[in-house]
């Protein structure tokens, strides 16, 4: 009873295998062994009864079949096998004769003795391989493996060793039979015994991608695509696929003769590793091919292949889509599609590992000049990684630059223009702190750049070579790729790290005077005119369509100091840059673009200006800041080097902040400034060449011009519409139209000329006096202020260059000022305001106050700090005893120091 409750529950064949009885099937086998061997020896009937006792509706032919056994099927040899077999000696009984089947099992006489499942895996081979796979015998082998599971690893095996054996004799047909079985079987098996039978798999496409057949490998890749695309119900940590991986990335190089073949070699590699790469990147915890000695053979096959269509295509414009039959026969559009996913299946710690053997592809075949292959790759890679994983990339391309920082130029200028693409993919996501690293780097080699250039450039000296000039020009490609990278990456960021990156690079910008972190002291001052216009270049291009809500934000005072102090060097290009980005902070309502160029507007209205009301931030702004302004274009007037470009810059910045900062006291103060100007060319203190005088008469003309016409005061445009119709007349050149042209005579002085040809401004005050301004400033002259950046500066001090001008009597006219003037000179001036220091003590003077004011107590600051107050009082009041002495009252006192 308790041997049938362990059984009740299992079929006939597992109740004798429990008991260790024979099954059925060998107990049947048994029988009819037993009436075949009786058969050879004469005994027909036992045959009839026993072998074929099942059979028995055949009738005559199973008699017929059954007489002839012995003729056709066994030949001598055999029966005499069987005869020794089943001889009397070991016949002695059935339970001998058991034995000795079991012993034996198979006989080489009768294929019923195989095992079933090598039965069935010959079945399905034809005697004529051009027959193909026995669809019928490959059904029943499918079903037998479904329902034996256990039996699947030995169908493997058996189909290995058949295939393997194919193999060395070159039968090619029969090999592609026992794949198309395999593949059959793993498409239809998915239990958990598939695992041993996968490796049997995997060994035989080894062996037919290890053959010099490009058939047999191109067949192997194919099974192997088909095993890559199944899901596993559990993944099999132990599996690896190194092997896989570099036969694939070596049929990716293939040079076979035939160019046909050669392609489809190929595309087999490429597919390959396709599914390599789906077959193992998806678990972090199996075999992964993230590994450096991996992707070290994926990466550069891939880019190998693309890189083929690059040189065939010219590449004028963006390739159009492909269809799904060029995707299987274009090799390089088929590693494409690999490469992006590929990347885009990669994670945060797999980044570095996927993207270090593309700068080593492109180096190793020299990719960078020209540059395109490397462009269009980091697209790819840019466009098909993560956005939060952007950085990374950004981060090995600036390591990468870092290292290749002694190569050519133009390899250089290469890396750096691939950069430049990747930042303008990543600017608009999530880099982090890429940010300042990204601008840190880049300036750091624009410094090495410069030091190149210069560096040759003093190498040879006296021989100008063609090579030499070569070299600079190289440089400067550098150069202007580190520029409009550094620009265009900042004109990307929002707003709020847009002003950072302003602050950040305007303190790169080398200043006499000031401390900044960008070295270039080695450069001389050559090299650091270089840095300087190059850094400003950059933050021209960072201030590009930036649009601040108050000027505040836009122009913070750590901000304007340090911008302004380049507008008072003796370089031209240095101040028109710095006014180019004044304009792009200041103007807020695009308003610049209808201001190009100096001219006389007949019709302001007609340029459609648009403007807001003034806020009180910007009231507040100008209040605090608005005389520095007026100082930086004042004596920007000055200088002797203007050209025409900057006379249209300083005009555009007297029209925008009349448009975006001016309310009634800002128009007082800027009408102060434009008579100043006036006076600049009228009173020539500055020995100005005359063509820089008559530039400031027609700017003060034409500003003057849009002024009017912007406060809509009739009287006041009155007067100045009088003017400028008295200077074409009698003075064009006192008009921009004019004095602008390529061919334009000027006049040899300027003292001849009538009153009614200048800007008066008792008559400026009576017009705007009956419109409800405040008239009061308009009768005191504007003078700049004397600040110490004037003495640190490249140009001349400021007590050397402006008069001090003091007006005693009330309602002092500028008409007046031209013929009661008294020009005196006081030794005494120069020995009370010592500004003879030379330049490099001023600037050792201002590092050890510096360094002091960081170390030095606080006490001791303030002690020191009272005693210079007090001796600028002394200084002050000696001026003032000076002026008194010099005795009268007067209109205008000067004074010109000769220093």
């Amino acid at each position: 009873m308790e041997l049938g409750k362990d059984l009740e529950h299992k079929c006939d064949e597992e109740h004798l295998r429990e008991l260790e009885v024979f099954s059925l099937e060998k107990r049947t086998l048994k029988g009819d062994l037993t009436a075949l061997y009786s058969s050879l020896k004469g005994d027909c009937s036992q045959v009839e009864f026993g072998l074929f006792s099942r059979m028995s509706r055949n009738g005559p032919k199973l008699h017929q079949f059954s007489m002839d056994i012995k003729k056709k099927f066994f030949t001598q040899k055999n029966g005499n096998a069987l005869e020794n077999l089943f001889s009397p000696e070991l016949n002695a009984s059935t339970d001998i004769n058991s034995s000795k089947l079991t012993r034996y099992r198979v006989c080489c006489c009768c294929a019923a003795l195989r095992p079933r499942y090598k039965r069935l895996v010959d079945n399905i081979f034809p005697e004529d391989p051009k027959d193909g796979l026995v669809k019928a015998d490959m059904e029943k082998l499918t079903f037998y493996a479904v329902s034996a599971p256990e039996k699947l690893d030995r169908i493997g095996a058996y189909l290995a060793e058949r295939l393997s054996r194919d193999v060395v004799r070159h039968r090619y047909g029969y090999v592609l039979i026992a794949m198309e079985a395999l593949d059959q079987l793993l498409m239809a098996c998915h239990s958990q015994s598939i695992k041993p039978f996968v490796e049997s798999f995997l060994h035989m496409v080894a062996k037919l991608l290890e053959s010099g057949e490009p058939k047999l490998q191109v067949l192997g890749t194919n099974s192997f695509v088909k095993f890559a695309n199944i899901e596993e119900d559990t993944p099999s940590y132990h599996r690896r696929y190194d092997f896989f991986v570099s036969r694939f990335s070596a049929m990716c190089h293939s040079c076979y003769p035939d160019p046909e073949i050669q392609t489809e070699i190929r595309i087999a590699g490429i597919r390959g590793i396709q599914g390599v790469v789906r077959k193992t990147v998806n678990d972090e915890l199996r075999a992964t091919i993230w590994e450096p000695q991996h992707m070290d053979k994926i990466v550069p096959s891939l880019l190998f292949n693309m890189q083929k269509i690059e040189d065939i295509d010219s590449r004028i414009g963006p390739p159009s889509s492909p269809t799904g039959g060029e995707k299987e026969e274009n090799p390089a559009l088929l590693a494409e599609n690999c490469f992006r996913e590929l990347l885009g299946r990669a994670t945060y710690g797999n980044m570095n590992n996927a993207v270090r053997p593309v700068f080593a592809h492109l180096d190793h075949h020299r990719l960078w000049d020209p540059n395109e292959f490397a462009v269009s790759c980091f697209k790819i890679i840019m466009y098909s990684i993560q956005a939060q994983y952007s950085h990374h990339v950004i981060q090995e391309i600036l390591g990468h630059l870092d290292i290749r920082k002694r190569d050519s130029p133009r390899v250089r200028a290469g890396i750096i223009q691939v950069l430049l693409e990747a930042v303008a993919i990543a600017a608009k996501g999530s880099i982090g702190p890429t940010v300042l690293e990204v601008f840190n780097t880049l300036l750091k080699h624009l410094r090495i750049s410069v030091d190149f250039e210069l560096g040759d450039r003093r190498s040879s000296a006296g021989s100008a070579t063609f090579s030499t000039s070569s070299k600079e020009s190289d440089e400067r490609i550098v150069q202007n790729a580190i520029i409009q990278t550094i620009g265009f990456f900042g004109s990307n960021l929002p707003d709020y790290q847009r002003s950072e990156i302003m602050m950040f690079i305007m303190g790169k910008v080398p200043v006499l005077g000031t401390s900044q972190s960008l070295d270039t002291s080695h450069l001389g001052d050559l090299g650091t005119r270089r840095i300087q216009i190059m850094l400003l270049r950059s933050l021209l291009m960072v201030t590009s369509g930036y649009k601040a809500t108050t000027i505040s934000n836009a122009l913070p005072a750590p901000f304007l100091d340090p911008l302004l102090s380049p507008s008072l060097m003796e370089d031209s290009e240095l101040r028109q840059l710095v006014l180019e980005i004044l304009h792009n902070l200041i103007d807020r309502h695009d308003n610049r673009a209808k201001l190009r160029g100096i001219r006389i507007i007949p019709d302001v209205s007609d340029l459609k200006i648009k403007r807001d009301k003034i806020s009180r931030q910007d009231v507040s702004f100008m209040k605090k800041h608005g005389q520095q302004l007026y100082r930086h274009i004042y004596l920007g007037c000055k200088e002797e080097d203007n050209v025409q470009k900057n006379f249209e810059l300083l005009f555009t910045s007297l029209a925008l902040t009349t448009i975006e900062l001016a309310n009634e006291e800002v128009v007082i103060d800027l009408i102060r400034l434009a008579i100043a100007l006036q006076d600049i060319a009228i009173i020539n203190e500055d020995n100005l060449p005359m063509f820089n005088r008559c530039g400031v008469m027609a700017l003060v003309a034409a500003y003057l011009n849009f002024l009017s016409q912007m406060i809509a005061v009739p009287a006041f445009c009155q007067h100045v519409s009088k003017v400028i119709e008295t200077r074409s007349v009698e003075a064009s050149y006192f008009l921009p139209e004019t004095i602008f042209k390529d061919k334009c005579d000027l006049p040899k002085s300027l003292e001849k000329h009538e009153k009614d040809l200048f800007f008066l401004t008792n008559k400026i005050a009576e017009s705007l006096g009956g419109s409800g301004y405040s008239v009061e400033r308009l009768s005191v002259p504007y003078v700049p202020q004397v600040t110490d950046e004037d003495r640190l500066s490249r140009r001349k001090s400021i007590v050397d260059t402006v008069s001090l001008q003091v007006d005693i009597l009330p309602g002092n006219n500028t008409e007046d000022k031209i013929d009661n003037t008294e020009e005196i000179t006081f030794e005494a001036l120069k020995k009370a305001i010592d500004n003879n220091g030379l330049e490099e003590q001023e600037k050792e003077k201002r590092r050890l106050v510096i360094e002091k004011f960081q170390k030095a107590p606080f006490e001791e600051i303030a002690a020191q700090c009272e005693t210079k107050a007090n001796l600028l009082h002394d200084r002050l009041a000696q001026i003032l005893e000076l002026t008194i002495r010099a005795g009268g009252v007067a209109t205008g006192i000067h004074w010109d120091s000769h220093g």
